[in-house]
């Protein structure tokens, strides 16, 4: 969500005249976006606040946008009070804050006779720009912003506001200016994805979404991420299953594997319901692909309890599963209410113990995909590689000096490992 919001922003910006610059120091304008998900990350959005501090001393004219969850959608005196060298503070996904300050300011600059367009320009693009002007094959589309869930450990909901769908219509509208500008795959996304459309008419709901968007020529693919296990119906697997666009690959987050920590948590399933989710979900699209996310070290998790959800994952054997140390945020129920008692040291060695297991699962599920041919959308070139993803979404990269930028080919898998695998371009592609 804040790359896509991020590209929201210089979208903008670009529309407004400026251009990306390789250096803080050569900038006339710094955006700093930012993510207080967890507290490291809280913690290097302060850090790189002080270090761009000194530009502003050497520079006034400098303006500096502080964006993201650590503005928040509330006003935020102490945080105004703490950086008052920064000049606009922008919530969550809205850049309007700093387009209405450069306009007021000599950063942008009107020539004679262009006042009424640049005004036009103003109110019906810069000011509410989309997500659509992407750079690149694959792109961020968010369709849900905030969350109206508040599990116990969450923040999001606190900084990113109440749940809202964006309208039916003007995601299309946007994909399509996506597709028509050379993108091949979109994402779209949501805190919880699957409740696009609740608070919209009927009939615009995440299913229909996605065959309504499988009808733009030259998209290949559709994602979305991420889901909720109480949200994942049948009528939205089977969409997966029929659909060629939709990859099958389904973001799910567990979050614990123990009854009782998922209670704590707030997140209204039991180990046995994600256990059923996941078989449902293997049943309806064959060949799928499952990530999920887990936090350890959560307030009062027992070491039997964190043994409950080693064990779950290794009875699953998920294709991905993102790993995090529980960490207090603000206002969370979690921190108002619970002990963080889980030492630090343990939260890592936890943390250490899934790695390890979720390395040995997935080196062993694509081991499977050696000697398979399967198609790859290829987005950029590593080095001397061309880096893709199967619809599984599994890294591979293939060497060649042919250029296939954008190409869906079907691949040869000559190596697997963990994390990525080597494969060569089928000679019926050539």
């Amino acid at each position: 969500m804040n790359v896509a919001d991020s590209l929201r922003v210089s979208n903008a910006l670009e529309q407004m005249g400026y251009e990306p610059v390789g250096a803080p120091e050569t900038a006339d304008v710094i955006v700093l976006n930012t993510c207080v998900v967890r507290q490291s990350a809280e913690d290097k959005a302060y850090g790189r606040l002080s270090s761009i501090r000194p530009l502003k001393d050497a520079n006034p004219g400098l303006v500096i946008n502080l964006m993201g969850c650590l503005v928040g959608v509330k006003n935020n005196p102490a945080l105004r009070q703490r950086f008052p060298y920064v000049d606009v503070f922008s919530p969550p996904s809205d850049p309007g804050p700093l387009i209405s300050h450069l306009l007021q300011t000599h950063h942008h600059q009107m020539q004679a006779g262009e006042t009424a367009e640049r005004h036009a320009l103003m109110d019906e693009e810069v000011s509410l720009p989309g997500y659509d002007r992407a750079q690149g094959v694959t792109a961020f589309l968010p369709v849900v912003l905030g969350c109206s869930h508040a599990c116990t450990y969450c923040v999001i909901p606190y900084r990113r506001g109440i749940e809202e769908s964006r309208p039916f219509n003007q995601v299309v509208a946007e994909a399509e200016r996506m597709v028509a500008s050379g993108v091949r795959e979109i994402t779209l996304l949501g805190q919880i994805v699957d409740r696009y459309g609740k608070d919209l008419p009927p009939g615009q709901d995440l299913p229909a979404l996605l065959r309504h968007l499988s009808q733009i020529s030259g998209l290949a693919r559709i994602r979305f991420l991420t889901s909720h296990p109480n949200w994942m119906t049948d009528e939205l697997l089977d969409t997966v299953a029929e659909i060629e666009q939709v990859c099958p690959h389904i973001e799910v987050p567990v979050q614990a594997g123990d009854n009782t920590v998922l209670e704590n948590m707030r997140r209204g399933y039991t180990r046995d319901d994600y256990r059923q989710l996941v078989a449902r979900i293997r049943r309806r699209i064959p060949g799928v692909s499952i990530a999920t996310d887990i936090i350890v070290g959560f307030p009062g998790e027992t070491e039997e309890q964190f043994q409950q959800t080693y064990d779950l994952l290794e009875e699953l054997r998920l294709d991905v599963a993102h790993l995090a140390r529980y960490s207090p945020r603000p206002n969370t129920v979690a921190t108002r209410q619970m002990m963080d008692d889980v030492s630090a040291a343990e939260k890592m060695r936890r943390f250490r113990l899934l790695e390890q297991q979720q390395e040995r699962i997935v080196g062993e599920i694509h081991a499977g995909y050696l000697g398979r041919t399967v198609p790859v959308l290829f987005e950029e070139k590593h080095k001397d590689r061309w880096r893709g993803r199967t619809e599984t979404n599994k890294l591979v990269f293939v060497e060649t000096n042919d250029h296939l930028r954008g190409q869906l080919l079907p691949v040869h898998i000559t190596w697997t490992g963990p994390w990525s695998m080597l494969g060569e371009i089928s000679p019926a592609a050539k």
